[in-house]
C-alpha cells in the first residue's frame, strides 16, 4: 500500500460526510422511532391502549419496510427523496432513506425494550390513576432507560453500514469513495483505508454506548 498516494483530505471529507450522514438519519430515526415504538407497546395485547386491529396494521407495516434490503429501498425511494431535499445526491440526499429506513428497524427494538420492563409498573400507575401518557413519561421510558440507549446504540451501528451502502447511488461519505476508486478503479489502498475507518467508528461508537448504558444503569 502506497500511502504517499492516498488523498487523505478526500478520505477525511468522505469521513465527515459519513458521520453527518449517520448523526442526521440517527437523530430523525429516534425521532420517529421512538413514539412509534411506544405506540406499538401500548396498543399490543394486554397494555394500555390495547388494540388489536391497530396494532396487527402498525406491525405489518413497521415488517414491510424492515423487510426490504436497504439497497431497494434507496432506490425506491428516490422520488421522495428528491420530493423532500430536492436531489437524491449526496450527504442530503441519503438522509431522508437512511432515516425512513432506521425508524422501522429503532420502533421495534423500544417496543422490546419496553416488554422487558416490569409490567408491575403499568399495573401501579393504572391504580394510582395516572394517565396512559402519564405512566410513558414518568414511569415507562425512565424505568427503559438503559435498554432505549443500547437500542439507539445499535441503531447508530447499522447506519454505519446503510450509509456505506448510499455510496451505490451517489450518496456521499465513505461508500462512495470505496465504490468510486476502491471498486470501480482498482485502489484496493483506498478500499481498505474506507473499511478501516468504518470499524473504527463502530467501534467508537458501540464504546460510547456501552459506557452510557453503564453510567445510567440503577444500581
Amino acid at each position: 500500500m502506497n500511502w504517499a498516494t492516498i488523498d487523505w483530505a478526500m478520505i477525511g471529507e468522505a469521513t465527515v460526510d459519513t458521520l453527518l450522514m449517520t448523526g442526521w438519519a440517527l437523530f430523525f430515526a429516534v425521532l420517529v422511532g421512538l413514539p412509534l415504538g411506544v405506540y406499538l407497546f401500548l396498543t399490543s395485547p394486554n397494555q394500555l391502549l390495547e388494540n388489536k386491529p391497530l396494532y396487527q396494521t402498525i406491525s405489518f407495516i413497521v415488517n414491510v419496510v424492515r423487510s426490504v434490503p436497504f439497497l431497494i429501498l434507496l432506490i425506491i425511494l428516490i422520488p421522495v427523496t428528491r420530493l423532500i431535499v430536492g436531489s437524491a445526491l449526496g450527504v442530503p440526499g441519503a438522509i431522508p432513506p437512511l432515516a425512513i429506513g432506521a425508524a422501522p428497524f429503532f420502533a421495534r427494538l423500544v417496543e422490546n425494550v419496553l416488554r422487558e420492563v416490569d409490567p408491575g409498573i403499568s399495573e401501579a400507575c393504572k391504580a394510582m390513576g395516572a394517565t396512559p401518557k402519564q405512566t410513558v413519561l414518568w414511569a415507562l421510558l425512565p424505568e427503559a432507560l438503559t435498554g432505549i440507549i443500547a437500542a439507539i446504540t445499535v441503531t447508530a451501528i447499522a447506519l454505519v453500514g446503510y450509509s456505506a451502502m448510499s455510496g451505490v447511488i451517489g450518496g456521499g461519505g465513505l461508500g462512495d469513495i470505496a465504490i468510486r476508486f476502491g471498486y470501480q478503479r482498482y485502489q484496493s489502498d483506498v478500499m481498505i483505508i474506507t473499511v478501516i475507518i468504518l470499524i473504527v467508528l463502530v467501534q467508537l461508537i458501540q464504546t460510547f454506548g456501552d459506557t452510557l448504558v453503564k453510567k445510567f444503569t440503577r444500581k
